[in-house]
């Protein structure tokens, strides 16, 4: 990744952050004038949002330190750390909000000014969703999954700010203060859920489960556009590091081939890849020769000298034959 997109994104993060502060302002701001646990709910959760903010900031710039004798694969990684701490924070973040309003109901608060607190609400929470949507936007194009965690956490915060917003007015107009606490224990589960979510993502991420949308993608680039000689693939492996992708794959080549031919073949799997699949790419694909007389029956290799059977007919690659570490045969 260039030095100049490492530059952008903690540009966009930094922004993030700034925003973040501001937006915790107005939203406390708000719960000052109201004395709301609803509207306090909201302003308990923009604290996570800078705590975050200012994590994610710091893991940006760690992501982009280039690769070392300690860190092979690069430093990126770190990300997923990152949307693992803000998602246990939102988690904490919800429990807390469910138990201030279980205290409120047993010692209910005096509420006051709800049309202006509506006010802040709506318009922290319209603030939010264009931030959000910009950040998912710079995070698919820049292939962070930080970013896009980032970004999805405050665009789900609007959903929260317009629920809010509803809430507040209807108490304006029912006199009904009992909603405030409902409303601030439905968003602390809805809270709750998103912390979830981005702790099982994350800790997914780190141990690197087999990202299958990904790896249905690059299936199928291979299969459009395979060649005879590549009899077939296996052990086929996709780890994403940040914003980095590596990929592993033992490719079944004629076993009679040069060395020089081997890796002809070889740099055209990465060369096809690499031009057709988002995102930096990196390899290690491992050459292995055919066996006879198994290879010969899916090698639809015409001008085979050696062949010690008839070919049969050409598999399909898929996901099913392609993830497991053996050579295909009938």
């Amino acid at each position: 990744m260039s030095a100049e997109t490492n530059r952008i994104k903690i540009r966009t993060m930094r922004f993030t952050l700034l925003f973040s502060v501001t937006l915790m302002g107005i939203k406390f701001l708000a719960w000052y004038l109201t004395n709301s646990n609803a509207i306090l709910t909201d302003a308990l959760e923009s604290i996570i949002n800078v705590m975050a903010g200012a994590f994610a900031l710091f893991s940006i710039y760690f992501a982009s330190i280039p690769k070392d004798e300690n860190h092979p694969y690069g430093h990126g990684k770190i990300e997923f750390v990152s949307a693992g701490f803000e998602g246990a924070l939102i988690f904490i973040a919800g429990i807390s909000i469910i138990g201030k309003a279980i205290y409120g109901f047993i010692y209910p608060p005096a509420i006051k000014s709800l049309d202006i607190g509506a006010m802040l609400a709506g318009v922290a929470g319209l603030f939010n969703f264009i931030v959000g949507n910009y950040l998912v936007r710079r995070g698919k194009k820049f292939h962070s999954a930080l970013m896009i965690a980032d970004g999805k956490h405050l665009v789900s915060d609007t959903i929260s700010s317009v629920g809010l917003v509803i809430g507040l007015v209807v108490i304006y107009f029912t006199k009904l203060t009992a909603l405030d606490n409902v409303i601030a224990i439905i968003f602390g589960a809805f809270i709750l859920f998103t912390g979830y979510k981005l702790i099982r993502e994350s800790v997914n991420n780190l141990l690197d489960e087999a990202d299958r949308e990904k790896l249905g993608a690059l299936v199928n680039i291979l299969n459009a556009n395979r060649r005879v000689k590549w009899i077939d693939m296996h052990n086929l492996r996709a780890q994403k590091f940040g914003p980095h992708l590596h990929v592993d794959a033992h490719l079944t080549l004629p076993w009679y081939d040069t060395l020089e031919e081997t890796h002809k073949e070889v740099h055209a799997v990465e060369q096809l890849i690499r031009e057709n699949l988002e995102g930096e790419v990196e390899f290690f694909i491992h050459s292995d020769p055919c066996a006879p007389p198994q290879s010969c029956q899916v090698c639809s290799l015409g001008t085979c000298p050696v062949r010690k059977a008839d070919f049969v007919k050409r598999l399909d690659w898929s996901l099913e034959n392609m993830l497991p570490d053996r050579k295909h045969k009938l």
